[in-house]
């Protein structure tokens, strides 16, 4: 599941014509901390993954590899 939520975080971002810095900016982490997760180094938390889900408006499942759009 790691490598669907680095694989989709980067596809999202890149699909919104959105930097690293954008995005990591925009839910209020540092750059570093983001490149982290889409590098599959690290995970965002739940409370990241709501965000992230409502701001690209896809499901968590989605965000986590379980369900296609």
């Amino acid at each position: 599941m790691k490598n669907k939520i680095k694989e989709r975080l980067k596809e999202l971002r890149k699909e919104n014509n959105l930097a690293q810095k954008q995005i990591a900016k925009i839910i209020n982490k540092s750059e570093t901390g983001y490149a982290s997760w889409e590098q599959g180094l690290a995970e965002p938390g739940i409370n990241d993954l709501i965000y992230l889900s409502e701001f690209y408006n896809v499901s968590i499942d989605y965000m986590v590899g379980k369900d296609e759009i």
